[in-house]
């Protein structure tokens, strides 16, 4: 889920460069010892048909907290991606929601973790489960991929031979 280019260890910690995540306007409050806050407050591109929050917003914001409790864990360099996350939805989300994540295991490659979202009257709208892995940045990244694709016609995406 996010750039693994910095590791935030303290509460003046930023989220990491993400043009999705900017673009919802997710901002980061604090990330340290496996434990993360985060606020969204809710614009009308959020909103689904209900004119509440979007279940695809709720989760992605659970997804950036949970994963940046982790990402507090991990040296330098080293960021993490979702394996697998689970979402409740309990209530509609209205005005700011708030998430809150924390690790619960860590093993030398993965974070097992938890965390709630809570709305701006303090109503528990979602609890989210969820499996992160710990990586390091790649020196081969999408550039790379486009122009082989872009220079070999006939290449297909997908693990090579």
């Amino acid at each position: 889920m996010t750039d693994p280019t910095s590791s935030p260890k303290t509460d003046n910690a930023s989220l990491p460069e993400s043009p999705f995540v900017d673009r919802l306007g997710a901002r980061l409050l604090s990330a340290s010892d496996g434990v993360s806050e985060v606020v969204l407050p809710l614009q009308h591109d959020h909103m689904n048909t209900w004119d509440v929050a979007h279940g695809g917003v709720t989760m992605t914001l659970a997804d950036i907290a949970l994963a940046m409790a982790a990402r507090s864990l991990a040296g330098d360099g080293v960021g993490v991606v979702t394996v697998e996350m689970k979402v409740n939805f309990m209530q509609p989300g209205r005005g700011e929601l708030r998430a809150i994540g924390r690790v619960l295991h860590r093993s030398t490659t993965m974070a097992y973790c938890e965390g709630e979202i809570r709305d701006s009257e303090g109503h528990f709208v979602a609890k989210a489960l969820g499996t992160f892995k710990y990586m390091r940045r790649l020196a081969v990244g999408r550039d790379v991929t486009r122009q082989r694709l872009r220079s070999d016609p006939s290449a297909k995406p997908g693990p090579s031979d």
